[in-house]
């Protein structure tokens, strides 16, 4: 099961934790965990093309992603929250697989 934590402070979202694998399909067909980590991609490499690397800090592994905001950037609270509902989008088509939470 892919689990995502959506770290809030002070009302505002200021990062996110993904892990664990879907195990929807074998490896290599597994649409959920393509459609997450698509998702995923697509954010961080928005931020890195507006050059707002800066404004975060990144880490990835197999199974394992975890962004944190490191100064405010409207444009890249507005990621975060675009990738929190695709997120969320995405459980609700697949609950079996996926489990989002808020922490504040």
């Amino acid at each position: 099961m892919i689990k995502s934590e959506f770290r809030y402070a002070d009302g505002k979202l200021k990062g996110i934790l993904v892990t664990g694998h879907a195990n929807y399909k074998k490896h290599g067909e597994d649409i959920v965990c393509a459609a997450v980590s698509a998702s995923l991609i697509v954010t961080a490499n928005a931020i890195e093309h507006l050059a707002l690397n800066h404004s975060i800090d990144l880490t990835v592994s197999d199974g394992y992603f975890q962004m944190n905001l490191l100064q405010e950037d409207k444009t890249v609270e507005g990621l975060f929250k675009n990738l929190e509902y695709t997120l969320n989008e995405l459980q609700q088509q697949y609950p079996k697989h996926m489990k989002n939470q808020k922490e504040e």
